[in-house]
């Protein structure tokens, strides 16, 4: 069991299948956990039951070995089978306090927020972080609405608990987060479409490095 901490969520990678190429979504997570990356979420929309708890299982396996904590996304039931550390909601999913009740006081759960309310409430409901977005513009999730930086900042001023960035962030871009009040940065397409993710990863690490709280 890893114990929840803030600094879990500095470089925090979140899995999507599109960029598979020569390796397995297994051998990239490894790959971006030996570039630096500190935090997996597991995210399936399309996979049957079946298929997600086997790659589940796999990628927990891996995390295990580096003692990185694995969260899965929005699926209760493939956290619990699959033994992940935690899981991340967004506003539309299974309310915060359901989910403690599930998994117990010593899993990790983080919400999607996108205002200073919301934020307020999650962390009310017992959520140990939250998730902010999306910051700049992202192909990963056509229907994500842009957060200004303002409502990122007012966020992380509002709650005592850890902030993550979340939406279009590149190596780019990154340095752009400064200030803002946040512990770290998830990156989805900046990690999984580079084509050396390990390599990727470390510079990423110490460019999320400068932008911390």
């Amino acid at each position: 069991m890893i114990t929840f901490k803030p600094e879990i969520l500095q470089l925090y990678a979140v899995t999507d299948r599109r960029w598979l190429g020569t390796q397995t979504l297994v051998q990239q997570v490894e790959s971006a956990i030996k570039g630096g990356v500190t935090c997996v979420q597991l995210r399936e929309k399309n996979l049957d039951k079946k298929l997600f708890l086997q790659e589940a299982l796999a990628i927990k396996k891996i995390c295990n070995f580096y003692h990185v904590p694995l969260v899965i996304n929005d699926n209760i039931e493939i956290a619990c089978e699959s033994g992940a550390d935690g899981v991340h909601v967004g506003q539309n999913d299974m309310p915060v306090e359901k989910v403690r009740n599930i998994l117990g006081k010593n899993k990790i759960i983080g919400v999607t927020v996108r205002t200073v309310e919301q934020a307020l409430q999650a962390q009310s409901n017992g959520a140990d972080y939250l998730g902010v977005g999306a910051i700049f513009s992202t192909g990963t999730k056509t229907d994500a609405i842009k957060t200004e930086k303002n409502i990122v900042k007012a966020i992380c001023k509002s709650v005592k608990i850890p902030v993550i960035a979340i939406g279009g962030i590149t190596q780019e871009n990154i340095l752009q987060l400064a200030g803002l009040g946040v512990q770290g940065v998830a990156l989805v397409s900046a990690i999984f479409s580079a084509s050396d993710i390990e390599q990727t990863c470390r510079k990423l690490k110490i460019l999320s490095e400068q932008i911390a709280n």
